[in-house]
Parts: structure tokens; C-alpha cells; sequence
């Protein structure tokens, strides 16, 4: 880890692995969103496509909480948000541009590529109330245990956030187009797969957790940081790091 020296209190760091973390958390928010409106069942739970993927938005923003701190989740957050944004946004400008004059696909492409506003409406909701929830439970966690039981800090802040994106999305995107019953499902299905993804893959996520630390020699806590959603800053003090080695 390099450092930059601001004001003998405050420290830039500059990872060598963390642009990989945020642009993978990039491209999963995009590919969950475009796949949202596609259910499927999987034994016997009727879910929606982008469920399959989503959890690993969960996984990354854990990852990126324990080993660099919440600042830099918040950031990768507010980078989904506008990558998501930019996508959906241009996916729109292309089906409105005029088509050859010769037959084409492009009727069948521009089905795909119609928004459903209430989709996009419910996933935006979701999405802003649920991935901060998940960092500042991620980071609060990881204050109150001292660093201890990470495989419980991971569970509890998906558990959590998993469960309240799942509500808002299914709610807001489905509510009325379905019986009560069947929405109720839905949403369990969703919250019960998200869960379940994290939990087969919790081994793996904290091995990963420990190598990036070791890499890095960075283990952040977040005990002097303003849990504010809409802000940019990243720098943190020095004693914020509590690498060992």
C-alpha cells in the first residue's frame, strides 16, 4: 500500500486491487438490472433472473467494507448507481433512433431493451436503501465485534439488506400484477436465494477477505467515520488501519 501524507492525521491510500473490486460491483449491478424482468422458477421458487446474480453486489460491497472501509463501498455504490444509470438511459436513446429502411431485428431488439418504468422505478428504490444498509451494517459490525466473527458480519448485513431489497423491489415492481399470496412468494424466494448464494459461497468470500487484507495491509475501521450516503470522500486517519500483518 502506498501513502500520501495530507495533514499528519489524514491518509490517502491507493490500492492496487480495489478499481478491480468497484468495477466488478459496476458491471453485476448492470447485469442484475437487465436481467430483473425475466422470472424463472428454480426448485419450485419462482424468483426473478437477476436474483441469480445479485447477491454477488452483497459479496463485493462486504469485501470492499472489511479490507478498505465503508468509504470506499459508499463510492462503489454511487459508481453502480451511475454506470446502471448511463445503461439504462442509452438503452432508451437507441430504441427511439429511426431503423434502415430494409427488414431488420431491430423490432424484436427494441422489445428487449423497453424499459418497464416500474421496473427500473423499483429497482433504483431498492437499490439505494438496501447497498448502503448493507456497508454500515457491515461496518458497525465489524466495531462492536473488534474485528472478530467476519463469517457473522457477512450473514447478518446480507441477511438484512437482502431482505429489505427484496421487499421494496418486489413490491413496487410487482404488486398488483399478482395475488398477494403469489407476491409474498416471490419476495421470500428472492430474499431465500440471495441468502442462500451468500451462504454456499461465505468459505471462499472470507479466504478472499483475508488474502486482499494481506495484499493490501489494510483492515479499515470505520470508528470515526459519518455514515453519510450522498458523499465522495475516502480519506481516512491513520489509525483507522488496524493491519497486523
Amino acid at each position: 500500500m502506498q501513502e500520501q501524507a495530507v495533514d499528519n492525521r489524514v491518509f490517502r491510500t491507493y490500492p492496487r486491487c480495489l478499481w478491480f473490486l468497484i468495477l466488478s460491483y459496476s458491471m453485476v449491478i448492470v447485469m442484475a438490472n437487465w436481467f430483473d424482468p425475466r422470472l424463472i422458477q428454480l426448485f419450485g421458487i419462482t424468483t426473478d433472473a437477476g436474483t441469480l446474480i445479485f447477491p454477488f453486489t452483497f459479496l463485493l460491497s462486504d469485501l470492499i467494507t472489511e479490507v478498505y472501509g465503508y468509504k470506499h463501498a459508499r463510492r462503489a455504490i454511487w459508481c453502480g448507481f451511475l454506470f446502471n444509470a448511463i445503461f439504462i438511459l442509452y438503452g432508451q436513446i437507441v430504441i427511439h433512433l429511426p431503423s434502415p429502411s430494409y427488414e431488420t431485428l431491430n423490432s424484436q431488439f427494441d422489445l428487449l431493451l423497453k424499459a418497464d418504468t416500474r421496473i427500473i422505478f423499483a429497482s433504483v428504490i431498492s437499490y439505494v436503501c438496501a447497498e448502503p444498509l448493507n456497508s454500515v451494517i457491515m461496518a458497525q459490525m465489524k466495531i462492536w465485534t473488534q474485528g472478530r466473527y467476519m463469517g457473522l458480519r457477512f450473514m447478518t448485513s446480507t441477511l438484512i439488506a437482502a431482505g429489505v431489497d427484496s421487499t421494496i423491489f418486489g413490491t413496487l415492481a410487482f404488486y398488483g400484477l399478482m395475488s398477494n399470496y403469489n407476491l409474498a412468494m416471490l419476495i421470500l424466494g428472492m430474499w431465500a436465494i440471495k441468502v442462500g448464494i451468500e451462504f454456499i459461497g461465505l468459505p471462499i468470500s472470507l479466504r478472499i477477505a483475508r488474502k486482499f487484507k494481506q495484499i493490501e495491509q489494510l483492515d479499515v475501521y470505520d470508528e470515526k467515520t459519518k455514515f453519510k450516503v450522498f458523499s465522495l470522500e475516502t480519506n481516512y486517519q491513520q489509525d483507522a488501519n488496524h493491519y497486523r500483518g
